[in-house]
């Protein structure tokens, strides 16, 4: 190879495209990207490998799976129109709550204008994006009732933890404080998802939205099965305004992981925010956490759980990445983490 100047190493491509280097390996190994070579041999990123990395990076911003990525630079139409009408509904949803945003100040002002003072939580509500949710309580056992806080909630908050960290306890803890929340525990699916089958049967339009989510899943690789359709069923029911799912990968394979991530992550600005623990790198993938996504760590040695940066070299990264595993590591141990599960 001649010019070496122009080709970066793994470890200057990944910090110029702002990811990790595991990221880029990973690019490689599921065929997206192929890196040049020297002449002894060393990966090497010329502008050719650039430029498709930089697509990548864009695309997984947008918040889809490897796989659905994959399809569209191969060209994919299917999957290409899916994407652009999810974005199509993100956008459409901004416009609306812009529009009613703009509502909103307009009522502030004309209120004003008439001599009459708003109150400061109508002015609050008028300019925030979304309705400021907070929640702050005493942890229970494994720790020694320290003050737990946390001022924002986000889309996605993920809850990550080594065995016995107490992430489990904190994650019933958040579902029993935060307003209108709910639990939905490892038993969900304890019959083969016969209950959930006979709810859909008896809700035709929660039989139609799930259908529909079903379908956009298979699109982008998923597995059909009793514990997809049962997770579906709950996250598409009526019901609490927010959720707090145990392991929200259980009986999930490693490609129906992710898309059901990359579909969490397109739900639009106004969707049911949700609590989860995982401990698959398929559902948090550090290098694809966005910005309305919180990464909250349980510590092994039970000081207050704390949210984590999802940078490398930040407080806690290293901590969360040792949690986590590909689905195929999981699925070696699984039998024995559900063992351990109801101690954690």
């Amino acid at each position: 190879m001649t010019a070496a100047a122009r080709y970066l190493s793994p470890s200057e491509a990944a910090r110029r495209l702002g990811i990790s280097a595991k990221a880029l390996r990973l690019y490689e190994e599921r065929g997206l990207v192929t890196p040049a070579r020297t002449p002894a041999g060393w990966r090497a990123y010329g502008v050719v490998e650039m430029a498709r990395c930089t697509e990548i990076v864009a695309l997984r911003m947008l918040g889809l799976s490897l796989g659905e990525v994959a399809r569209i630079l191969r060209g994919d139409a299917d999957i290409l129109a899916r994407v652009l009408a999810a974005h199509e509904a993100a956008l459409e949803e901004r416009i609306r709550q812009s529009g009613d945003s703009i509502a909103r100040v307009r009522r502030l002002r004309a209120d004003l204008g008439s001599g009459k003072l708003p109150a400061t939580r109508e002015v609050i509500g008028a300019v925030s994006e979304r309705p400021s949710v907070g929640v702050a309580f005493d942890l229970p056992w494994p720790w020694g009732g320290e003050r737990f806080e946390l001022r924002e909630i986000r889309l996605l908050n993920y809850i990550v933890g080594p065995l016995g960290s107490g992430k489990t306890r904190l994650a019933q803890r958040l579902a029993e404080q935060l307003p209108d929340a709910a639990f939905v525990g490892l038993d969900r699916a304890t019959d083969g998802g016969a209950a959930v089958r006979a709810q859909l049967e008896a809700d035709p339009a929660l039989k139609a939205r799930v259908d529909d989510s079903l379908a956009t899943l298979i699109a982008g690789g998923a597995a059909e099965s009793p514990a997809l359709i049962v997770l579906l069923a709950t996250l598409h029911a009526d019901g609490p305004a927010i959720l707090v799912i145990d392991m929200l990968e259980q009986g999930l394979d490693g490609a129906t992981q992710e898309a059901l991530i990359a579909q969490l992550r397109c739900r639009g600005p106004r969707a049911r925010p949700l609590f989860f623990l995982t401990r698959s790198s398929a559902i948090l993938d550090l290098d694809a956490v966005g910005s309305d996504e919180a990464v909250i760590l349980c510590p092994a040695n039970h000081s207050v759980p704390t949210s984590v940066t999802p940078v490398p070299g930040a407080p806690g990264y290293e901590a969360v990445a040792t949690c986590l595993a590909p689905p195929e590591v999981r699925a070696r141990t699984e039998g024995m983490v559900a063992s351990l599960a109801r101690r954690s």
